[in-house]
C-alpha cells in the first residue's frame, strides 16, 4: 500500500541489510498510525496465493475516512490481485472489503 492508496506516509523502516527490502515497516496517515508490515520472506509465488485465495495474515487497514478512500484503496490493491470480499457493509463497518494484492499481500480496508 503507498500513497496514492490512501495518503499514508512511510514513517518507520526497517530494511535488509542489501537494501533491497523492507524487514519491518510501519504507515501512518495524517500523523496517524494505521499498519505495521513484515515482508514475507522470498521466495514466495504469488499465482499460487491467488489461486488459492490464500494467505497467512491479513493487514487491517481501517478508518481510511471515508468511503471514497475505501474504494481508490479496493481499485488499486485489487489490480492484478485477488478480491476476496468485495466492497459491502457489516454491523461493524458501512464499507470495507478484502483483496490479496499483485504481492500476495492479503488487506481488510474499511472506514
Amino acid at each position: 500500500m503507498d500513497k496514492k492508496e490512501t495518503g499514508a506516509k512511510v514513517t518507520f523502516e526497517i530494511k535488509n541489510d542489501a537494501q533491497t527490502a523492507y524487514e519491518h515497516c510501519e504507515l501512518s496517515v495524517n500523523g496517524e498510525p494505521i499498519l505495521a508490515v513484515a515482508e514475507a520472506s522470498e521466495p514466495y509465488d504469488v499465482s499460487l496465493i491467488h489461486r488459492m485465495k490464500w494467505q497467512t495474515m491479513t493487514f487491517n487497514a481501517f478508518e481510511l475516512g471515508n468511503t471514497d478512500a475505501v474504494e481508490n484503496a479496493y481499485n488499486v490493491l485489487s489490480d492484478g490481485g485477488v478480491v476476496i470480499e468485495t466492497i459491502h457493509e457489516l454491523p461493524w463497518s458501512k464499507c470495507c472489503a478484502t483483496v490479496i494484492d499483485k504481492y500476495g499481500v492479503c488487506w481488510w480496508i474499511a472506514i
